[in-house]
């Protein structure tokens, strides 16, 4: 355990910020996989339905710095192929 009070202080904001991150993290995963699950199911117009708000909660990880930009930009653009492509193939 810390002995100087700044390090105490330091302590505290890591967890706070830790627990933003793991949230965020995590509705971001969520998001996706529902996504992913209803391409799966054929069910293209709900995962194209979901689309943006997939892609704002990723813009938003990216730019909190939860994830890199280049990542968020990588699954960005899985989603939309995956949704693009069941709704050609139909």
């Amino acid at each position: 355990m810390a002995n100087i009070k700044s390090a105490e202080k330091r302590i505290r904001q890591n967890a706070k910020r830790r627990e933003r991150n793991r949230s965020q993290l995590s509705k971001m995963r969520t998001v996706v996989k529902r996504i992913r699950a209803k391409v799966a199911d054929g069910e293209v117009e709900e995962a194209a339905a979901l689309l943006p708000q997939a892609l704002k909660i990723i813009d938003m990880s990216a730019n909190k710095r939860v994830i890199h930009s280049n990542t968020a930009a990588r699954t960005k653009s899985r989603l939309v192929k995956a949704v693009s492509s069941s709704q050609t193939s139909q």
